[in-house]
């Protein structure tokens, strides 16, 4: 697939997601959808009360536009203007999208809870859990229907590791985890887009070497829907991507690598969400275990990184900078093997 297609789709998204913002955060202001912040968390985050969040409409209008316009134009090429017979990337596109939108749709009830009582709580974790569970379940199901029935798992360097039977829950698992990571990484202004444009892109790259041309566009159309909405997200934010926005990121990093079914170069992709939500866990067991005694100043990581006088743009930056070392790595280790 020429370069050009994906330049077409990567503009269309970033001009989609940098418009709807005009009319978007108007909107959300006279809904009165505001952010609460949260008491416990840095005190200069207090100066954020009331900024509009579901942002995240806007990449999600940039990306499900833009991929749906590349994919049109990668078929029209690919056919000479004829029908393709063969559908089964674009099903698999849609599973994709599918799983990613219906992440957002959690997202959306999980904010609009929040945005009605006005507290920095939304969905209990339970109700929260079930929901993701059934989703993941499904998700995996209609990939197994598209014909990925491999329950193999490719260790660089070492080749595959069939986890049999027991691949399913773990897979679950690992969806549920991956996608609460993305969303997690949500907490300072800019982070998890700009973290996201890098994932985007080592996707793009990835698929490339694949020739998975229908993911390819699906990444570089997140890649640049989130760019543009990093015209109105870096600091100071003018309005959050809420988790309307991050459950529907980590949905979309999600379904490449698993459409892919390369779950590890997945994780090295995603590992500066990875080591976010692991930030959480280590600090959670290191204070039962000290009782009382904790390891960050704050969790996730990137307020341990504030509360330590690190600026917002000099954390995204940092953050940044180590997805992009990561989905490097990804992609060489890919070539390698």
């Amino acid at each position: 697939m020429p370069f050009w297609v994906n330049t077409v789709v990567a503009l269309i998204a970033f001009g989609v997601s940098a418009v709807t913002g005009i009319f978007l955060i108007p909107l959300l202001k006279k809904l009165h959808f505001g952010q609460t912040i949260y008491e416990k968390g840095p005190a200069w985050h207090k100066s954020k009360q009331g900024t509009p969040m579901m942002g995240g409409f806007m990449f999600i209008i940039g990306t499900v536009a833009a991929a749906a316009a590349g994919y049109a134009i990668f078929r029209f090429r690919q056919s000479g203007g004829t029908a393709v017979p063969d559908n089964t990337g674009l099903y698999r596109l849609l599973a994709g999208l599918a799983f990613a939108l219906l992440n957002g749709c959690i997202g959306f009830t999980d904010d609009y809870i929040k945005a009605v009582k006005k507290q920095n709580l939304g969905l209990k974790a339970k109700q929260k859990m079930v929901m993701q569970f059934i989703l993941s379940a499904a998700f995996l199901y209609a990939l197994w229907l598209l014909g990925d029935r491999s329950t193999a798992i490719a260790f660089p360097f070492f080749g595959d590791v069939d986890f049999g039977i027991f691949y399913y829950p773990v897979m679950v698992l690992y969806l549920i985890f991956l996608t609460n990571a993305v969303n997690l990484t949500d907490g300072v202004d800019g982070l998890c887009g700009s973290v996201t444009v890098i994932a985007g892109l080592s996707f793009v790259m990835l698929c490339a070497a694949m020739g998975e041309w229908e993911y390819s566009i699906f990444a570089m159309a997140l890649a640049g829907a989130c760019l543009g909405f990093l015209v109105w997200n870096l600091h100071p934010a003018k309005v959050f991507m809420g988790d309307t926005g991050s459950m529907f990121l980590g949905g979309a990093v999600c379904a490449m690598g698993f459409a892919m079914h390369k779950h590890l170069l997945l994780a090295l992709i995603a590992i500066v969400y990875v080591l976010d939500a692991l930030s959480v866990v280590v600090q959670v067991t290191y204070f039962k275990l000290t009782k009382g005694k904790r390891l960050f100043k704050m969790s996730p990581v990137h307020h341990h990184f504030e509360l330590c006088g690190y600026s917002e743009y000099k954390i995204v930056i940092l953050f940044t900078t180590a997805a992009l070392i990561a989905g490097i790595a990804a992609n060489l280790i890919y070539n390698l093997i």
